[in-house]
């Protein structure tokens, strides 16, 4: 019997774990209790978690802070480093850095797009 990865069951174990970690984003997401979460040895949970959204959890953790960032920003916020520091971020521009890899666009000037600009990047950046 060959086993394969994607599978209907590990498709709902690796959305179990995408809501956790939506719901648990401002805290340490270690890659054991996420493992725990999809019920999977944490070499198995890797390579079922890149299977189903093709990206690491590392690359998937990021996107939801940047999306999170980005709705922020949309949103008002006026403290790019306070929304720095609440994706998890040390510094102003290693964030800066890494929202324009995600978005194109440094944070102020997406912070300068109309609501409906802002809006259509952070559909673009869909991923889950």
């Amino acid at each position: 019997m060959t086993h394969t990865l994607n599978v209907p069951a590990h498709a709902e174990r690796i959305e179990a774990v995408k809501k956790y970690i939506r719901i648990h984003i401002d805290e340490v997401l270690d890659r054991a209790v996420l493992a725990h979460v999809a019920g999977f040895s944490v070499p198995h949970f890797h390579r079922v978690f890149a299977t189903q959204t093709g990206m690491s959890i590392a690359e998937y953790v990021r996107a939801v802070r940047m999306e999170r960032a980005g709705r922020k920003l949309r949103m008002g916020a006026v403290d790019i480093t306070q929304v720095a520091l609440a994706a998890g971020y040390d510094s102003h521009a290693s964030f800066a850095r890494t929202f324009k890899r995600h978005f194109g666009l440094c944070p102020s000037d997406f912070r300068r797009l109309s609501c409906r600009d802002a809006t259509e990047r952070l559909r673009k950046g869909k991923w889950g």
